[in-house]
């Protein structure tokens, strides 16, 4: 199975026994992505609700759960030994990527992501179902890729070092200080000496991903070196997994800063940039 699977292919292997299809929607909206699932979903869909799989013990939002908590989530929703997963999301912020970066980190490697997500699959007028799917449990044994995490220790010591380049998703106005951070007491800016490349810039007009070749040139355009180590970095490590998948799709591969600018922009002792 490819890392990204057209509507056509999925809708042509829903009854595949060992296919999973989830649904990552998550939004930063009042949007209830549970009630938007239960009213319609792809038939067979499990929702895989990207809020409660977050550390609860650390102060940024959606940091990566502990191995155990997180394989005990997957398994039940039917993730795990011997099962193939599609991702997909009906979300501005394309969560389907945060999901896809959660397994691929915890070592679940047969992850793709539906293009054009549930949005395109409604608009070619494809079935869908309400109320809830209940899977077959599975086992999933965590494998976690410790190298693929940055904390903040790791990323205050890139700023001296400058070994790995900070790639920053979130939009230029966010980036460069000239709009204030949504969250209260977070500072305005972005990690000094960091690059923009806002992650809308990987998908087409129409919510579908750009191709390999076009992907290459965002990151080039944004001044990013492919032949050296990057760090993709946002407001809370969301679509900066966005990135992390852009990256895949072109066969580079890339670690996350899992606290982003929602760890960094509100302690007072981390050094900010504002360009604006």
């Amino acid at each position: 199975m490819e890392t990204l699977v057209s509507t056509e292919w999925l809708a042509g292997h829903l009854a595949d026994p060992d296919l999973v299809i989830a649904d990552a929607s998550y939004h930063l909206t009042p949007r209830d992505a549970a009630a938007e699932f239960a009213a319609a979903h792809i038939p067979g869909a499990v929702f895989l609700n990207l809020k409660a799989l977050a550390d609860p013990d650390h102060p940024a939002p959606m940091m990566l759960p502990r191995p155990d908590a997180f394989a005990a989530a997957m398994g039940a929703l039917g993730i795990g030994e011997g099962r193939r997963v599609v991702l997909y999301d009906d979300s501005d912020i394309r969560t389907a990527a945060r999901a896809w970066w959660m397994l691929r980190t915890m070592g679940f490697a047969d992850v793709a992501i539906l293009d054009g997500g549930l949005a395109k699959w409604r608009a070619e007028a494809r079935p869908t179902e309400a109320g809830d799917h209940r899977p077959c449990p599975a086992t999933f044994t965590p494998r976690p890729a410790i190298d693929a995490v940055r904390d903040k220790a790791a990323m205050l010591a890139n700023v001296t070092s400058g070994a790995e380049q900070v790639v920053d998703a979130r939009g230029a106005p966010r980036f460069s200080g000239a709009e204030a951070d949504p969250r209260p007491g977070v500072a305005a800016g972005h990690i000094p000496g960091a690059l923009n490349l806002p992650y809308g810039r990987m998908f087409q007009a129409d919510g579908t991903w750009k191709s390999p070749d076009a992907i290459r040139a965002e990151f080039d355009a944004a001044g990013i070196d492919l032949d050296r180590p990057i760090v993709a970095s946002c407001g809370s490590g969301i679509t900066a997994s966005v990135l992390l998948f852009g990256l895949d799709r072109i066969g580079q591969g890339g670690a996350l800063y899992d606290g982003s600018w929602s760890e960094w922009g509100i302690d007072p002792e981390t050094p900010k940039e504002v360009t604006a």
